[in-house]
C-alpha cells in the first residue's frame, strides 16, 4: 500500500517540477535550438528529482520514463541532439503521462499504474529512440567537437515509427487536457501560505490572545467599582453626618481616580485591538492572494499546441504575473480564459500565409496581460489577427432571425459585438474540434458574470481583437464609498463608480419625464435613490445635491442620495439566500456599531437606469407610445437588447404595453413590482436562465395561473419539451418574431388589446 502523504508530497513536487518542465521545454523551441549546457541544467533537474521522488513513493514507470527525459536532456546539453519540435512533442507526451497520474485517487493508484504499465514502457522507448548512439553518450568529452545534429529516431524497420503529426496525438496515450473535477475540489480545499505569513499570523494571534486577557481585567475592575459604587448609595445614611459624608467624598474620589486610570488602559487596548485586528486580516487576506501566473502556467503549452495543430505561429507571452487575485477568482478564470485563448488562435490569428499575403509578420502576436486599476482587476487578451468580420456576423443573426435586415444596419458596434455572447451563435461555416459550435463566448460571459466582472470586446479589421475583463480583486473586503438614504446606510463598490459630487439644484434641467444636467463630459440622466426605494424625494432649492456617477459604454448616469459619507472597507458577506434577489443589492456587511450596510449591485443599477431612460433601440429608432391604464400589460424577458427591443416594438405596435426586463432575476424581480396578463421570455440568460423563471413562477401561488410563452434560439424538440414541462404554454423560435407567430400566440392567451 502507498504512503497517503508521500503521495501528497510527490504531487505538490510533481506539480512544481512539471511546471519548470513545461516553460523550458516550450522556451527551448522558441530559441530556435540553441541551447548550452546552463540552460538545460533547470530541465534535467527537473527530470532527476522526479526520478527519485518517483521511486521513493515506489512508482517504478514513471521512475523510468523520468530517467529517460533526462537522458534526452543531458544530450541536447552536450550538443549531441538537437531541439525539434517533434523531440518537444515527444516530451511534453511523456511528461503529461506522468502528470496524469496525479489525478488518480491514492488509494487506486497502484491499480492504475499496473493497468497503464504498457504505456510506460512505450514512452520509454519512444524517448530512447531519440538518443544518439551508445558511442556519443559514452564519450562526452568528445560532444563539444560534435557537430549538432537532427536526428531520426533509431530503430529502422525494427522498430516502425509513426509520423510527425501521428506521434503528437497518439490515441493509445491517454493525454488530460485539465485537472479531473474530483482532483480540482481537493485542490481547491487546499492553499499554501508562505511559512513567514504564518508565523506572522500565530504572532498576531498570541497578542490578540494577550490582549483580551487585559480586557477581560478591566472587566473585573469594573464589575469591582459597579459594587462599591452601588455600597455606597445603598448607605445613604451615612452621608447624613459630617463623618460619613467625608469617607463617601474620599471613596468615590479613589472611584473616580481608578476609572479614570482603566478608562485610559481601555482606549490603549481598543487602539492595540484593532490594529491586532486589521494586521491579522490583511495578513489572512494576503494568503487568499495568489499571483496570476500560477493560474495561466498550462497557458503558454495551450496555445502552442493548438498552434501546433491548426498550422500557424504564434508569439504569445503574459504580462503582469505578478499580479495578485484571489485564489477563488484565479480558479474561476481558467476555463473562460481558455475559451479566449482557443478562440483567438483558431479564429483570430491567420495562417503564415496570409499573414505574409496582407504585409503582416508570418508569427501573430497574443498577449495575456493582468494589472490593478482603480481598484478592479483588469484582464485582457489581444491578438494581432485579421478582427472581427461585422458584416458576416450582421448576416449570421439575420440569418437566425434575430434581427431583421433593417435593424442589422442600424446596430452600433457594441450591440453588434453583444450577438457574439449568445448562445450558439458562431460565424464559423465548418465544424471542428476546436470552434464551430457556437459555444463559448457564452459560457465566458456567465463565468465572468459569476465572478462579479464584466467583459467587452473590441476590434478592428486586419488589426485585431481584444477582450477586456474586469474583475474584483478579491470578494472578501471591498473598497466602498458610504452613502446615506433614508437615514439608512448603504454603499457602493469604489471601483464600479465614476466618481462622487455635489452640484447646485439650480443646474437640473427637466426633459419630458427625465431629470439631467451638463457635465463636461455631456448630458448626464438623473435619477433619485428616494424614488427607486419607493421613498418620497423631498426637495430643498438651498441645498446641493449629493451624487454617486456611474459609467457604462458611453452612457453617463448620476443618482442622487441624502448624504455622501465617505470611502470605507467592507467585509462582504452574501444576503440570506431565503432572501431571494434584492432589487439593487447583492451583498451586505457590518458596520463597527454593528448595523447591516447593504451593498449595491451596480450593474442591476444600470440594467434599471437603462430602462427608465429608454435606452435601447427601440427608444431610439420610435417613440414609445403612451400607455394606457386599460390595455394587457406584457412582461418581454431576454438578455440580447435586440431581440428584447424587437419583441417589446411588435407587441407594442399591436396595442399592447410592454415592460422589459434583462435577464431572469431582473424579470421575477419585475413581476413583483407590478401586474402583467403575460410574460414572454428566451432561455438561456444569465443569473437565472427562462426555465428556472417559468418553473419559480409555477410554484408561486401569485404567479401560477399566469400565461408563459417561450421565445428561443434553441429548435430541437427536447428543448420545447423542456420549456413545455417547465410550464410555459408556447414555446416559439426566435424566428417567429418575424412571421407573425409570437403576436398570433400572444393573442391565442389573452386575446386582442382592449380597444382594438
Amino acid at each position: 500500500m502507498l504512503d497517503p502523504f508521500l503521495l501528497g508530497l510527490f504531487r505538490e513536487e510533481m506539480a512544481a517540477h512539471s511546471a519548470v518542465l513545461t516553460d523550458g521545454l516550450l522556451a527551448m523551441e522558441r530559441s530556435g535550438g540553441r541551447l548550452s549546457a546552463q540552460s538545460t541544467e533547470p530541465l534535467m533537474r527537473a527530470a532527476h528529482s522526479l526520478k527519485g521522488a518517483a521511486r521513493v513513493v515506489e512508482l517504478g514507470e514513471v521512475s523510468r520514463v523520468a530517467h529517460r527525459m533526462e537522458d534526452l536532456f543531458v544530450a541536447m546539453g552536450g550538443g549531441r541532439l538537437e531541439v525539434s519540435p517533434d523531440v518537444v512533442d515527444q516530451l511534453l507526451g511523456a511528461l503529461d503521462w506522468m502528470v496524469s497520474i496525479g489525478d488518480v485517487p491514492d488509494g487506486e493508484i497502484e491499480g492504475w499504474v499496473t493497468a497503464h504499465a504498457g504505456e510506460a514502457d512505450a514512452w520509454e522507448s519512444r524517448l530512447a529512440a531519440w538518443l544518439p548512439s551508445a558511442n556519443a553518450l559514452e564519450a562526452p568529452a568528445q560532444a563539444s567537437e560534435t557537430k549538432p545534429l537532427v536526428l531520426e529516431p533509431r530503430g529502422g524497420d525494427s522498430m516502425p515509427f509513426p509520423e510527425a503529426e501521428e506521434r503528437r496525438t497518439d490515441p493509445q496515450i491517454p493525454v488530460p487536457e485539465s485537472l479531473g473535477v474530483e482532483r480540482a475540489h481537493d485542490l481547491e480545499a487546499s492553499i499554501r501560505i508562505s511559512a513567514e505569513n504564518l508565523s506572522q499570523m500565530l504572532a498576531h494571534s498570541a497578542d490578540l490572545l494577550l490582549e483580551a486577557r487585559r480586557l477581560d481585567a478591566l472587566a473585573r475592575n469594573a464589575r469591582f467599582t459597579t459594587r462599591r459604587v452601588r455600597a455606597i448609595a445603598a448607605n445613604r445614611g451615612l452621608m447624613m453626618d459630617a463623618e460619613g459624608s467625608l469617607v463617601a467624598r474620599e471613596e468615590l474620589a479613589e472611584i473616580g481616580h481608578l476609572l479614570e486610570s482603566d478608562d485610559e488602559h481601555l482606549i490603549q487596548l481598543s487602539s492595540r485591538l484593532n490594529f491586532l485586528s486589521e494586521r491579522l486580516h490583511a495578513l489572512v487576506l494576503r494568503g487568499r492572494l495568489r499571483p496570476f501566473s500560477e493560474g495561466v502556467q498550462g497557458f503558454p503549452r495551450l496555445v502552442r499546441d493548438l498552434a501546433r495543430d491548426l498550422g500557424k505561429a504564434v508569439d504569445f507571452s503574459i504580462l503582469g504575473g505578478s499580479t495578485l487575485i484571489d485564489r477563488d477568482i484565479l480558479t474561476r478564470l481558467d476555463a473562460p480564459l481558455n475559451h479566449l485563448l482557443r478562440n483567438a488562435v483558431d479564429h483570430g490569428i491567420e495562417t503564415p500565409a496570409v499573414r505574409e499575403g496582407l504585409g503582416k509578420p508570418s508569427e501573430g502576436k497574443l498577449t495575456l496581460e493582468a494589472r490593478h486599476l482603480n481598484g478592479r482587476l483588469l484582464i485582457t487578451l489581444t491578438d494581432d489577427g485579421g478582427g472581427i468580420d461585422r458584416e458576416r456576423l450582421r448576416e449570421k443573426i439575420v440569418q437566425r432571425g434575430l434581427v431583421n435586415p433593417e435593424m442589422s444596419g442600424r446596430l452600433t458596434e457594441q450591440e453588434l459585438f453583444s450577438f457574439l455572447f449568445l448562445p450558439g451563435l458562431t460565424t464559423r461555416e465548418a465544424v471542428s474540434e476546436i470552434s464551430g459550435r457556437g459555444v463559448g463566448l457564452d459560457v465566458v460571459q456567465t463565468m465572468i458574470h459569476s465572478c462579479g466582472g464584466s467583459i467587452r470586446v473590441s476590434s478592428e479589421p486586419h488589426l485585431g481583437t481584444r477582450f477586456e475583463c474586469q474583475l474584483p480583486v478579491t470578494r472578501s473586503v471591498v473598497r466602498c464609498l458610504r452613502i446615506e438614504v433614508g437615514g439608512h446606510a448603504y454603499a457602493f463598490p469604489l471601483s464600479r463608480i465614476h466618481r462622487a459630487e455635489r452640484i447646485a439644484e439650480s443646474r437640473v434641467k427637466a426633459m419630458e419625464s427625465m431629470r439631467f444636467y451638463e457635465s463636461d463630459e455631456g448630458h448626464v440622466a438623473l435619477f433619485s435613490a428616494r424614488s427607486l426605494m419607493g421613498l418620497e424625494r423631498t426637495v430643498d432649492p438651498t441645498r446641493d445635491l449629493a451624487l454617486v456617477l456611474f459609467e457604462f459604454e458611453g452612457r453617463r448616469y448620476a443618482l442622487e442620495v441624502d448624504r455622501l459619507v465617505g470611502e470605507m472597507d467592507l467585509v462582504v458577506r452574501p444576503l440570506d439566500p431565503r432572501l431571494g434577489k434584492v432589487a439593487h443589492f447583492s451583498t451586505v456587511s457590518i458596520d463597527s456599531e454593528g448595523r447591516p450596510i447593504l451593498i449595491a449591485d451596480v450593474d442591476d443599477l444600470i440594467r434599471t437606469f437603462d430602462r427608465l431612460a429608454g435606452k435601447g433601440l427601440g427608444g431610439v429608432l420610435s417613440p414609445q407610445p403612451a400607455k394606457s391604464a386599460g390595455s394587457r400589460r406584457i412582461l418581454v424577458v431576454d438578455d440580447s437588447l435586440t431581440v428584447r427591443e424587437v419583441e417589446r416594438k411588435l407587441l407594442q405596435d399591436a396595442g399592447y404595453t410592454v415592460e422589459t426586463a434583462v435577464d431572469g432575476v431582473d424579470g421575477w424581480n419585475q413581476l413583483a413590482k407590478g401586474r402583467f396578463a403575460l410574460v414572454v421570455t428566451d432561455v438561456d440568460m444569465p443569473r437565472m436562465n427562462g426555465i428556472e423563471l417559468v418553473t419559480r413562477m409555477k410554484a408561486d401561488e401569485r404567479f401560477c395561473d399566469l400565461p408563459i410563452i417561450i421565445v428561443s434560439y434553441k429548435d430541437r424538440e427536447e428543448d420545447r419539451q423542456m420549456g413545455l414541462k417547465a410550464g410555459a404554454d408556447f414555446y416559439l423560435t426566435k424566428g417567429s418574431v418575424h412571421d407573425q407567430g409570437l403576436l398570433s400566440a400572444v393573442q391565442d392567451l389573452i386575446g386582442l388589446p382592449e380597444g382594438a
